[in-house]
């Protein structure tokens, strides 16, 4: 049984999500059903500049930079929100990172956060 979107359909709910929930929060852990477990001391919430989805895939097309980071932490995680602060929470997933230590800068660079959905093959 084949399971999963049409590209097409896959391509569209990508950049849904990226218009609707453009902010980033940093997590040191799985963010959870609600988005608000693990969060990181650093609480500034970035806002994505997104690259228009293709082959169900969304990549980010700016850098995303934290200058000045709150705490010394392992980022794992992301949440994405429809607000700086507050809003509502729209997904979330995990990131590969360095440890940081307080007052580094923690960049996620251009095209390295990216969102996917399945499709069907």
């Amino acid at each position: 049984m084949t399971l999963g979107f049409s590209t097409a359909a896959a391509n569209t709910h990508l950049d849904n999500t990226g218009t609707t929930y453009p902010w980033v929060k940093l997590h040191v852990g799985d963010p959870g059903a609600n988005g608000t477990a693990n969060a990181a001391t650093e609480t500034t919430r970035k806002q994505a500049s997104w690259a228009s989805a293709a082959s169900a895939s969304k990549a980010t097309n700016a850098d995303l930079v934290w200058t000045g980071v709150s705490g010394s932490e392992d980022f794992t995680h992301f949440s994405l929100w429809t607000a700086s602060t507050a809003g509502s929470f729209g997904g979330s997933g995990a990131i590969t990172a360095n440890a940081v230590t307080s007052g580094d800068t923690f960049t996620i660079p251009s095209g390295q956060l990216t969102l996917t959905v399945p499709v069907a093959a």
